[in-house]
């Protein structure tokens, strides 16, 4: 019989677990292992707020690549949709939470399936903190004690935690005044006194904790603070399609045709009163290819210099939640500040704060009540500490692409390269793990592709 084991229990590795059962027609043994309070939803879509909303209208999110009206079926169908105008839905922007419930409904399903069907499936709550690779399979080693093996051993692991930033007092990093881990609910209540609350980051997860902040009552000031300040863009045309830049797009573009190309066309739309924002939804089914056949130079430019512009013109929120952000701003309650930190202390029941000020050209100091940190998910490995696949690559049994943003792996097969070059059939990755060979491979559109693809290949 054949066993596979799964490590993660997020979109990718549930997605991939149920396409595994669906599709199955032999015996066959599933172990999923993961000690997330968000098993089987994903932490992105298991949210301690009820408000948080997706980042994509509900059209766009079936989890079945051959059933894109999957998610706003289930919808449909729900009580609290009932009168609803289908289409209105389609195009809305739904609590994260609904998505989660989503999912939830979807492994259920796949359960039953497994009790029709010659297939086993065990749901281990812990932690896998190492790994051993043998010409028989793969060893899992579970941090609560015990080795698993099994044939083949799935990378589901998604995303980590924000790396620390770079400070003069690293041991601020074990204070209980800093939070490093943005998507539970601690570092947003509990808040005493009157002190500012200090972001490190301004991207999506900001938004998201300012939301939390207020939700559980917070009623001071706070700072966010990053190189670039805020720069997040509102959906504004989520209904438009936008085709005429598909037919000029060729997977052989150099970095300076794709640039002139959306330069183009973005001119074009901005002229008719039109956001940027449906060109470069547009060119999203062609990413992964465009990326792929760039040099090393032309990927090394695009980090250093478009990577920014990139994520502001790609990731983008409801114009609502962007209209409230704006305002707190406008009322004082949220301060911007494009700058970098530059030291942390404790003292007494505050941290101090140094920063540079850009638009001051100065360190600034203040007290804060907290730190939190919303910079991002680490992708340089061997910067994480008591982690998988931190000594999965002391070991050799996972390196890193050149930029360091996932690991080595062949995208067709999704094999693992070990520190030899060696692919190894006995453990696949996908999701976030791909990003350095593809770039665009973390949202749901790439997942349910890989989940699905990752599955008929195993069978």
């Amino acid at each position: 019989m054949k066993r596979i084991g799964i490590i993660g229990g997020g979109f990718a590795g549930t997605m991939t677990a149920v396409h595994l059962i669906e599709q199955g027609t032999r015996p066959l043994e599933l172990i999923l292992v993961d000690n997330s309070k968000a098993l089987n939803k994903g932490i992105a879509y298991h949210p301690y707020s009820r408000n948080q909303l997706l980042n994509v209208v509900a059209a766009k999110m079936s989890a079945y690549p051959g059933k894109p009206d999957h998610f706003l079926d289930w919808l449909c169908a729900r009580d609290e949709f009932e009168g609803h105008d289908r289409s209105l839905v389609a195009q809305a922007f739904l609590p994260r939470y609904l998505y989660g419930e989503y999912l939830a409904h979807i492994w259920s399903g796949a359960l039953a399936t497994c009790r029709q069907k010659d297939i086993s499936i065990t749901v281990i709550q812990d932690t896998v903190c190492d790994l051993d690779v043998t010409e028989s399979g793969v060893s899992m080693h579970l941090a609560g004690g015990g080795v698993i093996h099994a044939g083949t051993c799935i990378l589901a692991t998604g995303n980590q935690l924000p790396g620390n930033p770079a400070i003069k007092n690293e041991s601020f990093f074990k204070s209980p005044l800093y939070f490093q881990n943005p998507w539970n609910i601690e570092p947003v209540t509990g808040i005493p006194g009157s002190l500012p609350v200090l972001i490190i980051g301004n991207g999506l997860t900001m938004v998201d904790t300012v939301t939390g902040l207020l939700e559980n009552s917070f009623k001071g000031t706070i700072l966010s603070v990053s190189p670039n300040g805020f720069n997040i863009l509102p959906h504004r045309h989520n209904w438009l399609k936008y085709t005429e830049i598909s037919g000029e797009l060729s997977g052989k573009m150099s970095l300076y045709d794709l640039v002139r190309l959306l330069h183009k066309h973005i001119k074009k739309v901005r002229s008719l009163g039109i956001s940027a924002g449906p060109v470069i939804d547009a060119i999203r089914p062609f990413t992964q290819t465009i990326w792929g056949n760039f040099t090393a130079e032309e990927k090394r430019v695009f980090l250093s210099r478009f990577r920014h512009l990139w994520g502001v013109a790609r990731h983008r929120i409801p114009l609502t939640v962007h209209d409230r952000i704006q305002q707190l701003r406008i009322e004082g309650k949220l301060l911007v500040i494009a700058g970098k930190i530059v030291d942390i202390s404790e003292s007494a029941n505050s941290a101090i704060v140094e920063y540079y000020d850009k638009k001051a050209g100065a360190i600034q100091k203040t007290a804060v009540a907290r730190v939190i940190n919303c910079t991002g998910p680490e992708t340089d490995f061997s910067k994480l500490e008591h982690n998988l696949l931190n000594s999965a690559l002391r070991k050799g049994i996972i390196t890193q692409d050149a930029f360091r943003l996932g690991i080595h792996t062949n995208p067709a097969t999704f094999e693992v390269f070990s520190a030899e070059g060696i692919p190894q059939p006995a453990l696949l990755t996908l999701g976030g793990n791909l990003k350095g060979e593809l770039w665009e491979s973390t949202a749901v559109p790439e997942l349910r592709v890989q989940a699905e693809r990752m599955a008929r290949l195993l069978l």
